[in-house]
């Protein structure tokens, strides 16, 4: 059987189409387009169906959003996507649409060793929930219970939960953040325009000085990505600053989710941004915030956590979902 998947995200969309038998996928043809050039996902998949000359039975994407009744307006993007139209649109009979959350949790199982870097070994429990938080375009956060056969995912929208501080810096660049949004959400800080976000705060309020070349290529290119290379490279001062403080924040929102979920299954990290800085992310900051709760801190201690590197796991689990 043929099959169409989709992740469908607020910077890229990747469509898939594989031949499928349920938990064995062997992909056909691939092709990735930028989301914010196209006005609809039904622009989307029917340039990639004219181009591929291919037809599925079913289609599955996997979109940044809550879906409801076959329905997602997009956070991110300016769209509306309805599976019914979708079908229409496309001429595939079967379309399914679930929360991008939902479709990585789904890929998961799809996954080998190679597709993961541990930050964290902890004491696993197979049987365990376990959750996934993934920060890009936005935050995006799921969990999966175990049904005593398999994880079942469940998608949640806790990336627009509210920001809670920790420490005074963090308080103030909620205060700056609220002035200029009103309400925060750990989206705000945690993505990457939350990566811009902190730069601005960090300049603004706590004049750290900027670099007149760094500024300038923010201009020409996407900012956060600015910011992570000359964090990275060294470089920038205060682009270290943002890099520190953003790994910090994600450490202690993966640790609220791992609370909220009891996920001792373990902690994914997915997303555009956790592969780009993952030698970051195996330094002392992020396990540290993620352990630091209090009285509960050797349970989180014992909670595994592991980035996912495979950026192809939301797109397998939408083909797997959509074949079985």
């Amino acid at each position: 059987m043929q099959v169409l998947a989709g992740d469908i995200g607020g910077t890229s969309t990747r469509l898939a189409y594989f031949d499928a038998a349920c938990e064995k996928l062997t992909l056909i043809a691939e092709g990735r387009f930028p989301s914010q050039k196209f006005g609809s996902l039904e622009e989307i998949v029917k340039r990639f169906n004219g181009e591929q000359g291919l037809n599925a039975e079913r289609a599955c994407f996997g979109i940044a959003g809550p879906v409801r009744n076959g329905t997602v307006r997009t956070p991110n993007l300016p769209w509306s996507v309805n599976a019914e139209d979708l079908s229409r649109a496309s001429g595939i009979p079967e379309v399914r649409l679930i929360n991008d959350l939902e479709a990585h949790v789904y890929g998961i199982d799809l996954l080998g060793p190679e597709d993961f870097e541990v930050l964290s070994e902890g004491l696993p429990n197979p049987n365990g929930t376990i959750a996934l938080v993934s920060a890009g375009t936005g935050l995006g956060e799921a969990v999966a219970y175990w049904d005593g056969a398999a994880h079942r995912p469940h998608p949640s929208e806790g990336g627009h939960a509210d920001f809670a501080p920790r420490t005074e810096i963090e308080a103030e660049l909620l205060l700056y953040l609220r002035d200029a949004h009103g309400r925060v959400s750990a989206e705000r800080v945690l993505s990457g325009p939350g990566l811009r976000n902190i730069y601005r705060f960090l300049r603004d309020v706590r004049r750290f000085p900027e670099s007149p070349a760094i500024a300038e290529e923010m201009l020409a290119d996407d900012p956060a990505a600015v910011i992570t290379r000359a964090a990275l490279s060294g470089d920038c001062p205060l682009c270290r600053q943002v890099l520190d403080l953003f790994i910090s924040l994600y450490g202690a929102e993966a640790g609220n989710v791992a609370l909220r979920y009891l996920a001792t299954g373990g902690i994914y990290l997915g997303g555009g941004i956790a592969p780009k800085i993952i030698e970051r992310l195996k330094g002392p900051g992020f396990m540290l915030a993620f352990t630091s709760k209090g009285r509960l801190s050797p349970l989180l201690e014992a909670i595994p956590v592991q980035v996912i590197l495979n950026e192809q796991s939301a797109l397998l689990g939408a083909g797997r979902f959509a074949a079985c």
